[in-house]
């Protein structure tokens, strides 16, 4: 079967390689850095450029300096005195048009209205405000991956198929669209929040994913994306404890994170769920998924949401001691019910896939051939993956071989590539 698909320290000062250190912390740090900037600038594409500056900064300094003991705190430090600088020419500029006086701080961001329900969390404000909707929903996904999921261009257009001159335009207008409408930098109170929560969701889940099986690259996880992902669904848990599809997130994302340590090998290789050592399976994680799904329980009033059925399927597997107990007739009815819900080709093939485990392969693999014909699903490398495995099972072995093939050759992650390219060579 296909690997399920849906916390690292920082590089240390002691890399032998300034440059690859540089890349990595910067991107681990951009998210938390852009959102902190953007809290004093009140400009999320200005916030961005900055980022960038303290990125070269650290490239001319590193190498002939040495890597900072904390290059986190070094390049959110740097970028902090540029925006500093910024406010500061702003204000000056202001003075000199005899305008309206200091319209912000140089050393600390606005005072806000507190309000029993407000969370000081820039990393959550930043959500808030790229889900804005004077946005597209389009346009929302691209801004958060980029500035939050830390992806580029390129590895954006190829998660959504799309040209990447394409994605760029959306990011940059999704930007200016922000500045140009004077949007707030901030979490909304009321009716506000409540029209954005929607997509507040789908984004973080988004990270999540990116982080949990990484769509691009040469590692199959992005830990830093996961923890950010689940502390931003626990603070939007608590910001609106009474919408069953917060909770329900959070559940979700509880028990996909607690099987983290068990989803690669020593050597970074992604491992199989029936292969991994569930021992390794935070227990603490579960514990609070199951907390987090009994209060999506408790404050729902009608039919479950497409996250309260996701996050039932987690609790499935996480239930199960070992591979063989999963109750795999019951993750089949649950997709069913998700597919109703929320149709997807994608969840007819973990249907499909829940449906081989139940029934056997065969039924399985007549519901997946009729999947084949869907546009969404043509590049999609998971499609001749479970394809595979179905033939394989079947004793089909030559035809799974081809199927693997197939699916390392549309794998954009290095990693599951090779995972694909060695289950070809085992299909014989």
């Amino acid at each position: 079967m296909t690997p399920e698909s849906q916390p690292t320290a920082a590089p240390h000062g002691t890399a032998t390689d300034p440059h690859s250190t540089i890349e990595t912390v910067f991107r681990i740090e951009s998210p938390r850095i852009i959102a902190a900037v953007a809290r004093l600038v009140r400009d999320v594409g200005i916030a961005e450029e900055l980022a960038q500056d303290a990125l070269v900064a650290a490239l001319e300094q590193w190498p002939r300096d040495g890597v900072p003991d904390n290059p986190g705190a070094w390049l959110m430090a740097t970028a902090r005195h540029r925006a500093v600088d910024l406010i500061r020419r702003r204000e000056n500029y202001a003075r000199k048009l005899q305008e309206i006086g200091r319209t912000l701080e140089t050393t600390a961001p606005p005072e806000e209205p507190a309000a029993p329900d407000d969370i000081d969390d820039d990393l959550l404000r930043l959500v808030f405000t790229t889900c804005h909707p004077v946005l597209s929903a389009e346009a929302r996904t691209a801004l958060t991956l980029r500035l939050l999921g830390g992806l580029t261009t390129p590895e954006i257009a190829r998660a959504f198929l799309a040209p990447e001159p394409t994605i760029a335009q959306r990011i940059v207008r999704a930007k200016r669209t922000l500045a140009t409408k004077n949007i707030a930098f901030e979490v909304p109170y009321g009716p506000d929040r409540e029209a954005r929560l929607g997509s507040v969701l789908d984004v973080i889940y988004l990270i999540f994913n990116e982080g949990y099986a990484a769509s691009a690259g040469d590692d199959w996880l992005r830990p830093s994306l996961c923890e950010d992902a689940l502390r931003l669904a626990r603070l939007v848990a608590a910001l609106m404890p009474k919408e069953p599809e917060v909770h329900a997130l959070a559940a979700l994302l509880e028990f996909q994170a607690s099987r983290s340590a068990a989803r690669t090998g020593p050597d970074g290789a992604p491992v199989l769920l029936r292969d991994q050592n569930r021992r390794r399976w935070n227990r603490l994680l579960i514990a609070r998924g199951i907390t987090a799904l009994g209060r999506a329980d408790a404050v729902s009033t009608g039919a479950p949401g497409p996250y309260a059925l996701q996050a039932a399927i987690a609790a499935c597997h996480a239930h199960a001691y070992t591979y063989d107990e999963t109750d795999w007739r019951t993750i089949a009815v649950l997709y069913g019910l998700l597919a109703a819900r929320s149709p997807s080709p994608v969840v007819e093939l973990n249907r499909a896939v829940a449906i081989s485990m139940a029934d056997g392969p065969a039924p399985a693999l007549a519901l997946v051939d009729t999947l084949a014909s869907e546009p969404a699903l043509r590049d999609y490398h998971l499609l001749p993956s479970v394809r595979g495995d179905l033939l394989l099972r079947l004793g089909r072995t030559a035809e799974a071989r081809a199927e693997f093939e197939r699916a390392a050759s549309l794998a954009r992650n290095e990693r599951e590539r090779q995972l694909l390219l060695r289950r070809a060579g085992e299909a014989s």
